[in-house]
């Protein structure tokens, strides 16, 4: 009897012991590239951190833990009629691509997650808050001389229990959804078995960036440095983060890892990703998932690449990285700011194509109004010189006499203007009366394009001349930046063809440093590469008004279809300046903002190329800023600098 209840009790607690294993087996598996990432942790000398409260779901992901793979690999879904489905997930959270057929619909229902929908391609009707609201995506239009629109990608967050219903527009949708946690019924869907009957979320939850049921554009978050050379447009719910981010050329990430879980796709350029000991190429439509703490990095092309880093739960510190990004720029322009669409010139008279070169002086706006054709043909007859009051209501000063460019307040109420297509620079009355001719020659030849034009406190007058003039021969060996001392001597500051194309010229409010940037650079249409890139020089300013100590001041930011053709083309255009330093650029990307130690603050994105932009009103405090035949302006908390003599 002792014998048999001996080996009952053995049995029994080995049984109990087999049960225990098998347990944690399912529940917390050691995966095959742990030992490798062990190694990799302590050669790297990286520091692992847990986090708790973390829900365990027991669904495999569908993509392999550190392998990169194709969408195109994954099996599709049809969820609706005309509604197709690409849908991968990790652990916490799930990405499902979606593509809709013309005017074809989800029904209405309620959602079982927290979800992100962005629009990618063509429009949606979307539903929130019981009403249909449209939803589009704009793809970036090329630059040309009558237009060039900035894209547009709308997005909303819908909290779980919201209703939903979706009707795709006329040319029908492409739409990327994130859900945290999963919907059961699409794994279902994707054949996916042994579901559990409801989806544990995370305990620790975080305050949303985004309020649920607002539409935004994503081009309007600002761009967040999260390492050199990677910046992000963050975004987040209470339970996961999306990280949109561009990395520039050639930039390398190294060996790191965060316990959060990441799943990465990109969209444009290509990286060769680093997953533990080996690189994977990843380019547009692949994807991969990084479990916390498996190592990993990066080494960008000579494209960079642009992707979607979705983190399972919220990074903390990505949350105070936005955060200081929001302060610095909120200094500036005030939360309350948004552009204002001052002037539409294609519905009043006169007519606006190419505004230029805006100045305030005397409580009203002065600016070039210039034609271009779409091929930027030029026509000093269909060109103007335009007065603008701070009420939106404007007249022309000059009409058909000169196809003129930047502008700048001088003496006696006066105007310098660049009469770029007549080769000079000229005084001229602000009832468009040219007083005299200020410059039109350098070494006894008359110079190409005047562009852009400022003066300094003694009186003497910096103007760039980037050669954009029709003619095919040129009149001076290449693109410069020229300075007319207060007696009128002229002197060539930069070596020919120094600068690509130099533009934007402004001095700080002190006078001892002169910024100039480059428009174009490294273009296969162009005829001009130069060494000056995407950046905005700065010069010190020697006591007869020459310069000295060129240096790279502030890079600015490329657009995705620049970075496709490798080019350096910021298209940076009229800069503005305020009292502490401050500078404003017009840039193809948007109005792009530097401190005065020429670190990035923030964008102010407009629905078209801002081309230039000045300081205005009686506090100095409102920036009015051309674009094409619009002119905006918006509020900001910093007081503008102009020289006037």
């Amino acid at each position: 009897m002792d014998f048999k209840i001996s080996k009952t009790f053995i049995k029994n607690i080995l049984l109990a012991a087999i049960a225990i294993a098998l347990t944690m087996c399912k529940s917390s598996p050691t995966p095959e590239w742990h030992a490798v990432n062990q190694a990799l942790i302590k050669e790297h000398n990286l520091t692992v951190r847990e986090l708790s409260g973390l829900p365990e779901n027991n669904i495999e992901s569908n993509l392999e833990a550190g392998q990169v793979k194709s969408l195109d690999q994954l099996n599709s879904i049809d969820l609706y009629p005309g509604v197709n489905a690409t849908v991968f997930w990790g652990t916490g959270t799930m990405v499902s691509m979606l593509q809709l057929e013309p005017n074809a619909q989800i029904p209405e229902e309620t959602l079982p997650a927290d979800r992100f929908v962005f629009v990618l391609e063509g429009s949606v009707d979307q539903l929130i808050n019981g009403s249909l609201v449209n939803l589009i995506s704009k793809k970036r239009e090329a630059q040309d001389g009558t237009h060039s629109g900035t894209p547009r990608t709308d997005f909303v967050y819908l909290e779980k229990g919201s209703k939903s219903a979706v009707t795709a527009g006329a040319s029908g949708a492409k739409l990327l959804e994130v859900y945290s946690p999963f919907r059961l019924d699409y794994l279902e869907k994707a054949g996916v078995s042994d579901l559990p009957t409801e989806m544990k979320d995370v305990t620790n939850i975080q305050k949303p960036n985004v309020e649920p049921n607002e539409v935004y554009d994503l081009y309007d978050f600002q761009l967040t440095e999260l390492a050199p050379g990677a910046y992000s447009r963050l975004v987040w719910g209470k339970n996961t983060q999306l990280s949109f981010i561009s990395m520039e050329p050639g930039s390398v990430f190294p060996h790191h890892i965060h316990p959060e879980e990441q799943m990465m796709m990109v969209f444009r350029g290509e990286c060769d990703e680093i997953l533990l000991d080996t690189e994977q190429k990843m380019t547009p439509g692949s994807a991969v998932v990084i479990p916390g703490n498996m190592v990993h990095g990066a080494k960008m092309s000579d494209m960079g690449a642009d992707a979607l880093d979705i983190f399972w739960p919220v990074r903390t510190d990505y949350m105070e990285k936005e955060q200081a990004r929001m302060t610095a720029y909120r200094a500036i322009i005030p939360e309350s700011s948004k552009p204002e669409l001052l002037v539409d010139g294609t519905k009043t008279k006169p007519a606006l194509t190419f505004s230029e070169g805006p100045k305030w002086m005397n409580g009203k706006i002065y600016f070039s109004n210039m034609y271009f054709d779409q091929n930027w043909g030029a026509d000093p007859s269909k060109s103007s010189t335009v007065e603008l009051s701070p009420d939106g209501t404007y007249k022309n000063i000059t009409q058909g006499k000169m196809q003129t460019n930047g502008l700048y307040p001088y003496k006696n109420g006066n105007l310098l203007v660049c009469d770029m297509m007549g080769h000079r620079v000229v005084e001229m009355t602000p009832t468009g009366q040219v007083v005299r001719v200020v410059v039109d020659k350098y070494d006894g030849k008359p110079i190409d394009g005047p562009n852009d034009i400022i003066t300094d406190a003694k009186g003497g007058i910096y103007f760039t001349d980037p050669q954009f003039t029709m003619e095919a021969e040129k009149f001076q060996p290449g693109r410069a930046v020229y300075y007319v001392s207060p007696e009128g001597n002229v002197t060539r500051l930069t070596e020919p063809n120094e600068f690509a194309m130099p533009n934007g010229i402004v001095l700080s409010p002190d006078g001892k440093t002169l910024y100039i940037n480059n428009c174009y650079d490294d273009e296969s249409w162009f005829p001009v590469n130069s060494e000056k890139d995407n950046y905005i020089w700065a010069y010190d300013v020697n006591e007869d008004g020459t310069i000295s100590n060129g240096r790279q001041f502030a890079k600015l930011f490329l657009t995705d279809n620049v970075l496709d053709r490798k080019g350096k083309s910021s298209s940076a255009d009229g800069m503005a300046i305020d009292k502490m330093g401050n500078l404003y650029v017009a840039t193809y990307y948007g109005v792009q903002i530097f401190n005065d130690k020429g670190a990035y603050v923030g964008m102010i994105n407009l629905p078209s190329f801002p081309v230039s932009l000045c300081f205005g009103d009686t506090d100095m405090k409102t920036l009015y800023i051309v674009s094409y035949s619009k002119v905006y302006k918006i509020r900001t908390n910093m007081e503008g600098y102009v020289n006037y003599l």
